[in-house]
């Protein structure tokens, strides 16, 4: 089988390193890279401990320098990268696969540094130079985006002649017993949350204050969470590969307290993404904030309580409308059992490692760039539940949206 390299060292990257690891008749053998090499080699010595497995090489590199990235690439020459650095470096890195002929894999669209906007159009772009290489890449195969869309893929497969109405809904319903902490990066996730929110009805975007759409929604096994309309990138694929839809958007959870210290941070200018002068140097706030906050990949240990990420869909099936909720529950006490990581790096991790499975197996194939709801969602779906994230599914329910 042939080698993959993961770039990437946080907590996503552990768990996609775990994940490779407990599949060794797949992946023989990997490189895990990083700008820190020791995090890497922490990682690939935790993985030998648990799992016994010994095939990782470790490397440092800059995911922004592309002939530094070409050279790496080049030298372990692996079939593709599992890329799950930051979305900033999604262009650096597509640009050195191209450079050394190997397929792609991410978790997150880009976004730049300079403008708190994600969008896929910046990567949909690389289309025609991956069509004419002859190589595949995908994009988004994490949960949210990633398992979402293959969620909708499935619906609008097996389930709906039309898709007219999509709701996706995510809750973290775990502690993790800090006073304020993101389950991701702080700089990317406080970026995303507090830009304008956005849904698209009726053919056109409309958007709204960030969280000025609340609704208490109730999830398997965790019960009524308080629930907010935010934008997510997944939507602006899903409209495009499902025109039927009249209707889409995206619900996640958040507590009082959460947003009450969301409110602060904002209001004395820590969410700035501009630089400011500090004693004479020049620092983004954001970036200063992220130093300073609790590390995602830390929270693990002691973190209980479970998420649920689905999709409620309405449509129409032999001219009748129809109901339709699939969804996941992951457990933060189960995920660091397994892989010394919290929930939201698990929900994300294993999905990528899946993605990665299905292009060396075959399963999916096809040369461009791809969203990961332009392919079969069966035979993903089909070893998903194996992977550690299982799924389940309920037709004609009340969608509560």
């Amino acid at each position: 089988m042939p080698k993959v390299l993961i770039i990437g060292a946080g907590g996503v990257g552990r768990v996609v390193a775990y994940k490779c690891a407990e599949y060794p008749e797949i992946f023989t053998e990997f490189m895990l890279a990083s700008r820190t090499k020791s995090k890497c080699d922490e990682i690939a010595s935790d993985i030998k401990a648990d799992l016994g497995y010994d095939k990782i090489t470790t490397a440092a590199v800059d995911a922004e320098d592309v002939p530094a990235l070409t050279k790496l690439i080049k030298e372990y020459d692996p079939f593709m990268v599992i890329h799950v650095a930051l979305p900033y470096q999604d262009l650096t890195i597509m640009d050195a696969c191209l450079n050394a002929g190997v397929h792609y894999l991410d978790t997150a669209n880009y976004e730049p540094k300079e403008e708190a906007k994600f969008e896929y159009s910046h990567q949909w772009a690389y289309h025609d130079r991956f069509k004419a290489a002859g190589l595949t890449a995908i994009l988004g195969c994490g949960f949210d985006p990633g398992v979402t869309s293959i969620f909708t893929a499935r619906a609008a497969a097996h389930f709906f002649d039309e898709i007219h109405y999509l709701d996706i809904v995510d809750a973290n319903a775990g502690d993790h017993g800090k006073a304020f902490a993101t389950n991701f990066n702080p700089e990317i996730n406080i970026r995303e949350i507090t830009q304008p929110g956005k849904y698209y009805e009726n053919g056109q975007w409309v958007e709204i204050p960030a969280f000025s759409i609340r609704k208490d929604l109730n999830y398997p096994d965790i019960g009524p969470k308080p629930s907010y309309v935010l934008y997510h990138e997944e939507l602006e694929s899903l409209v495009k590969h499902f025109p039927t839809l009249k209707r889409a958007r995206f619900w996640m959870t958040f507590g009082d307290e959460y947003l009450t210290h969301l409110r602060v941070i904002q209001n004395i200018g820590m969410a700035g993404i501009e630089p400011v002068n500090h004693k004479g140097t020049q620092i983004i706030p954001l970036e200063f904030l992220k130093t300073v906050l609790p590390d995602p990949g830390g929270l693990g240990e002691g973190y209980s309580g479970e998420t649920s990420i689905g999709c409620r869909i309405r449509g129409i099936l032999d001219g009748k409308e129809q109901t339709y909720y699939i969804w996941n529950n992951c457990s933060h006490e189960r995920a660091f059992q397994e892989t010394r990581a919290q929930g939201v790096s698990y929900t994300t991790g294993v999905p990528a490692m899946t993605g990665a499975m299905m292009l060396i197996q075959g399963n999916w194939e096809g040369a461009g760039v791809f969203n990961v709801e332009q392919f079969n969602p069966d035979p993903f779906l089909d070893v998903l539940g194996k992977h550690g994230l299982e799924w389940h599914e309920r037709v004609g329910v009340d969608l509560e949206l």
